[in-house]
């Protein structure tokens, strides 16, 4: 079971090297995170930790990584043992001895063998660098290791003096794609622009939202995705305008727009796509002023990101659009920067433009460094998504009563401009209406 490519483990050896570097001294220690009872004696499919993923490329659950910062440094795992009994009913364990040596440890040892180990190795560490106010289990964790130590400190030995959240170093080190990231991440887009596109030939008059779910979840598994990077949102309608919306069980009507928010994960890593498209394959006149309204905000917010760009700048572009939009319908009163300051068009647009993406479809990393929006730079995924929503009010002309439109896709920032990796996904009013008609 050792990885097929030798140099699999690259990726996470250099990230490891990157953190230790980045510390400096101490302990870092990093638990994946536990599996979790569903119902009864079930659990839900299991879900590794991206953080300590990122950090090991390790799936599977009860493992905790602790890396020995300095000169001196020592890469461990803990693990579950291999059983036999236990492979027969739930599947392959590598063990501690194997696990070191397809995922490139120093060491690696059962993971009931780490109070012990670790009581040792935090012994006269000024720092241990780990989660905090993450789980109260793992803070009592830690704080029993802490304890451990100070109770031997009239054998000469001293207990660190710091806790520090690894978090923050960790996070930023994932805001940055490597290659390796950015290869899984294109694959990830690509099958889902394609699951998007089955989605929209198979959503017909009659059927049900989950019909058209299950497309999605049948072409991502077919090329590999076992699984959504989060809940789809198929909403037909009306329910176009409910942001999260997930029941996904309405009945398709003719006319109506449907709106998809879904993305598959791959390898770890998230897509992160809307469209929104018409039920029976033309757009009203309405639904298209809508449309095109919000896909020139797209446009205009994704030409706004750039390496050196706040990354505000894409969101406000973006909403000036929008606002000058909702101004020519009369759907807001006054001058664009006025609509801006009072507000107003948070009726019809009322969260952010997008976010990181990677191992989480909203992904670790600041957004705000020292109280300044932070600048993009090469490296950078993110989420571009403009939407409008109109419910029913009475200062909404009924022909764009339940007509919900976001778009969004999934751009790179390069050293030049932009990648739109979801680019392959049909987004102009043409594109959609054809790929609907199939």
């Amino acid at each position: 079971m050792k990885p097929e490519n030798p140099n699999a483990t690259k990726p996470f050896r250099q990230r490891r090297a990157r953190l230790a570097k980045a510390l400096g001294e101490g302990v870092v220690i990093l638990p994946t995170a536990p599996e979790r009872t569903r119902n009864a004696d079930s659990h839900y499919e299991y879900r590794w930790d991206s953080a300590f993923y990122y950090l090991t490329g390790f799936r599977e659950p009860e493992a905790v990584l602790v890396m020995v910062l300095g000169r001196k440094p020592r890469e461990i795992l803990f693990c579950r043992e291999k059983n036999l009994e236990r492979e027969i009913w739930d599947g392959f364990r590598f063990g501690p001895d194997l696990a070191r040596e397809a995922f490139s440890f120093h060491e690696a040892y059962p993971v009931g063998d780490i109070d012990e180990k670790v009581t040792e190795l935090i012994a006269n560490q000024q720092t241990i660098h780990t989660l905090v106010g993450a789980d109260p289990a793992w803070d009592a964790r830690v704080a029993g290791w802490l304890n451990a130590v100070r109770a031997k400190v009239r054998t000469g030995v001293h207990a660190p003096a710091e806790i520090r959240d690894v978090r923050a170093v960790v996070s930023n080190m994932r805001l940055f794609k490597d290659a390796h990231e950015l290869a899984i991440m294109r694959r990830a887009a690509s099958i889902s622009s394609v699951a998007h596109v089955r989605a929209m030939r198979a959503a017909a008059p009659g059927k049900r939202e989950y019909e058209v779910e299950a497309e999605l979840i049948h072409e991502f598994c077919r090329n590999g995705a076992r699984s959504p990077a989060y809940g789809s949102i198929v909403a037909a309608g009306g329910n176009a305008c409910v942001l999260h919306y997930r029941e996904n069980n309405a009945l398709l009507r003719k006319g109506d727009l449907m709106l998809i928010d879904a993305g598959c994960e791959l390898d770890s890593y998230a897509a992160d796509i809307t469209r929104t498209f018409p039920i029976g394959g033309r757009f009203s006149a309405a639904q298209r002023d809508i449309y095109e309204l919000v896909l020139a905000s797209q446009d205009a917010a994704i030409r706004a990101v750039r390496p050196g760009a706040p990354f505000i700048a894409y969101h406000d572009a973006a909403t000036r659009v929008l606002v000058r939009g909702l101004i020519d319908l009369k759907l807001c009163k006054g001058s664009v920067d006025k609509v801006l300051e009072d507000g107003s068009y948070k009726q019809f647009y009322m969260h952010r433009t997008g976010h990181w993406l990677g191992l989480d479809v909203h992904d670790a990393g600041d957004y705000m460094t020292k109280g300044k929006w932070r600048n993009l730079e090469p490296g950078m995924v993110l989420t571009v998504e403009p939407g409008l929503y109109f419910r029913p009010a009475d200062n909404v002309p009924k022909a764009f009563w339940n007509i919900g439109v976001r778009i969004e896709d999934d751009v790179l920032v390069t050293p030049r401009g932009r990648e739109i990796l979801t680019a392959e996904c049909p987004k102009s009013v043409a594109d959609v209406e054809a790929a609907v008609r199939g």
